[in-house]
């Protein structure tokens, strides 16, 4: 058995992306420049976008983190979204969700530039990579493909089963495995909340991606011998034994099933870290595809 490091990956290739920067801005170039607007207080959220501002100056781009109280207005919000569209030193931008209950998310989500849309939630980013030409893909899916490359893990005619199928996760890395993409041509399975004999059908994956948000979910008898197992989850579950009061778990029972496994990701230090770098290297390229239009 062997773990997908997503720290190292991660770290590895934010220096890729620091070097190439670096390359840039010698050449006479500027850095790139990633906005991200917060609407709230939410932890979880805060935390995230942090991470996200810290990673900037790690791999030496420009970041914007713009705020809003939770009471901010749809119509506020959309004429932020649209200032950013315009404001051509503004690269990339997120919109961080979620979004408090009276904010339409599908709307502020078509209402952001495809071009500057590095999250890749975009409809016509979503439209793209399912026709085989997507630039700006969602930053979790392109990171579990990232990580199958770096650990040189053949996909080719391999049969992966994804569980879970949401726009963020299940959907588009089905689109990546299936397609012809690097680390694509799989044959893949798609799971959900209405499929029948679910451990029938993960025990046939050579690769199995869990991302349904239940810890624990996939259990030893899920899995076959000598399988890649990529668990997205990241769920908090009370535990009085951390000063925090909880613990991090998977979707994955990770000490009964990595003995199974070839590959595994853990929980945290997989997927999670990969996410993160993945979103420097779309707005690294939505840099560049906006100079190439010029």
């Amino acid at each position: 058995m062997k773990i997908l490091d997503g720290k190292a990956t991660s770290a590895a290739l934010k220096a890729d992306i620091r070097a190439e920067v670096e390359a840039i801005v010698a050449a006479g170039g500027r850095a790139p420049h990633l906005a991200a607007i917060l609407v709230g207080d939410n932890g979880a959220s805060v935390t995230y976008v942090n991470n996200k501002v810290k990673s900037c100056h790690e791999v030496g781009f420009k970041s914007s983190l713009i705020k809003f109280p939770e009471s901010v207005t749809e119509e506020e919000l959309l004429a932020k979204i649209t200032e950013l569209n315009a404001d051509p030193t503004i690269d990339g931008f997120i919109v961080q969700l979620p979004l408090p209950r009276h904010i339409n998310e599908q709307l502020i989500t078509e209402s952001i530039a495809p071009e500057k849309d590095v999250d890749g939630f975009h409809p016509v980013n979503m439209g793209a990579l399912a026709l085989g030409q997507g630039q700006l893909v969602p930053a979790t899916p392109a990171g579990i493909i990232e990580m199958l490359e770096r650990y040189d893990i053949p996909t080719e005619g391999r049969h992966a089963v994804v569980v879970g199928r949401s726009n963020i996760v299940g959907i588009p890395v089905s689109l990546l495995l299936s397609g012809k993409y690097k680390k694509g041509n799989c044959t893949v399975t798609i799971c959900h909340s209405k499929t029948q004999n679910l451990p029938e059908i993960t025990r046939q994956a050579d690769i199995l991606v869990a991302a349904i948000g239940v810890p624990h979910f996939i259990t030893a008898d899920m899995v076959k011998e000598g399988a890649t197992v990529i668990d997205v989850g990241i769920t908090r579950v009370a535990d009085e034994s951390k000063k925090c009061g909880f613990s991090i778990k998977g979707d994955v029972d990770y000490d009964a099933v990595a003995p199974k496994c070839e590959y595994i990701t853990p929980v945290p230090g997989g997927v999670g870290p990969m996410t993160i770098a993945m979103l420097m290297k779309n707005t690294l390229t939505a840099m560049k595809i906006r100079q190439d239009k010029k």
